[in-house]
């Protein structure tokens, strides 16, 4: 039987790193064109979705590692009881890792990219300096796959434990040897 406790901790897990995506996407970095005497800059407002965006992909990383580790990540432990819980146990593993991977890429891109900032500098007679920021909704697709991600790791768990539940009975197919007198 699949335990109570280790889903509700997934589910915790998951859920702080959904609010540390959003709380990203609602954060990131901002560019404002500053002019001093001699020439035009790039200003940057906030930084913090950084350390939120690295701190979803953390959150996001350690769920998936308690699911892995209680599961014994499908390939390692015993055999599984053939049946509908089983096949369902094997297309939610193979989800729950490409939404993974979707959703850490996009976290981490998102965090790489909102701590670049341009440094350089304009003449006033010049072309504004080019303030580039992180696109719109980059923390907002990595949330809606840590959610992705967290439905398929616990239905994954789920549906894992039901497979994994009794023995599997064993089938005489070969001839036996006798005691040689």
């Amino acid at each position: 039987m699949s335990s109570t406790l280790l889903l509700a901790v997934v589910f915790v897990l998951d859920l702080v790193a959904f609010a540390l995506a959003v709380a990203a996407e609602q954060r990131r970095a901002s560019a404002r064109i500053a002019q001093d005497a001699r020439s035009r800059y790039c200003v940057y407002e906030s930084d913090i979705a950084t350390g939120l965006g690295v701190g979803a992909l953390l959150f996001l990383l350690v769920s998936q590692l308690l699911v892995m580790a209680a599961t014994r990540c499908l390939c390692c432990g015993r055999v599984l009881i053939p049946g509908r819980s089983r096949a369902l146990a094997i297309f939610l593993f193979i989800t729950c890792w490409v939404t993974f991977i979707i959703a850490e890429a996009c976290l981490l891109a998102g965090s790489v990219r909102n701590a670049y900032h341009t440094e350089y500098r304009t003449v006033l007679s010049a072309n504004p300096p080019s303030c580039e920021t992180l696109r719109k909704g980059m923390f907002g697709a990595g949330a809606a796959f840590v959610v992705l991600t967290g439905i398929a790791s616990e239905l994954y768990y789920v549906f894992y434990s039901k497979s994994d539940e009794g023995v599997i009975p064993t089938r005489d197919t070969g001839i036996r040897m006798g005691a040689f007198n």
